[in-house]
């Protein structure tokens, strides 16, 4: 399964591929963009997984940029 998502409060291009490379090591991603310029996070993962992947990537997001949110 594959969605995107709106992003609030992405300070960075830098930010946003720092995010990236620590989401693309989580278990269960199979893909992962994240875009400063349209401030956006598309997120593969299986079916079955993709909650708990999200749940993943919301606290990587928490402890790498705090102030950074996902919009959903």
């Amino acid at each position: 399964m594959k969605k995107t998502f709106a992003l609030e409060e992405l300070d960075c291009a830098n930010c946003a591929a720092k995010l990236e490379r620590a989401v693309s090591k989580l278990e269960g991603v199979q893909g992962v963009t994240i875009s400063f310029l349209t401030q956006k996070l598309t997120l593969e993962a299986a079916d079955e997984a993709f909650d708990s992947v999200f749940e993943q990537v919301k606290k990587t997001f928490k402890k790498l940029e705090p102030d950074c949110r996902i919009k959903h």
